[in-house]
């Protein structure tokens, strides 16, 4: 049976598969979002800071489509996401057809309370001590 982190997070997948990024209710008022590597990679505090960076992340890219692929529950507050990324660059126009990229949630009493974004997968598993 699904656990409470896992529902939580796919229910944000849900709305992201549609193309639909406007829904925070699932964040704690103080989360961390920190982009690891990218564009602009850094750290966001609150739901404004996170709010702000995935506007300005967003902003750089039209056609976005982010399909999870599989979920891993690492723990109690742990759940990682394999994703594939696509878009296009807006300034480039570069196509990026198949990225595979990562995302770590970290959940406390039915919120997201850190959302670490991964660029590269690969750097995510071997952070995490995990293989593909």
């Amino acid at each position: 049976m699904p656990s409470a982190n896992l529902d939580l997070v796919r229910s944000i997948y849900a709305d992201w598969k549609r193309g639909d990024f406007s829904h925070g209710e699932w964040a704690d008022p103080d989360i961390e979002w920190v982009l690891v590597e990218g564009p602009s990679p850094g750290t966001r505090h609150g739901v404004e800071g996170m709010a702000e960076g995935f506007r300005e992340w967003m902003s750089a890219w039209e056609d976005v489509r982010i399909r999870d692929e599989e979920l891993r529950e690492l723990d109690e507050e742990r759940v990682l996401v394999l994703i594939r990324s696509s878009g296009r660059g807006k300034t480039s126009e570069i196509s990026l057809p198949n990225v595979k990229t990562a995302h770590m949630f970290h959940v406390r009493e039915g919120k997201i309370t850190r959302f670490v974004a991964y660029w590269d997968r690969e750097r995510a598993l071997a952070d995490l001590g995990l293989e593909q």
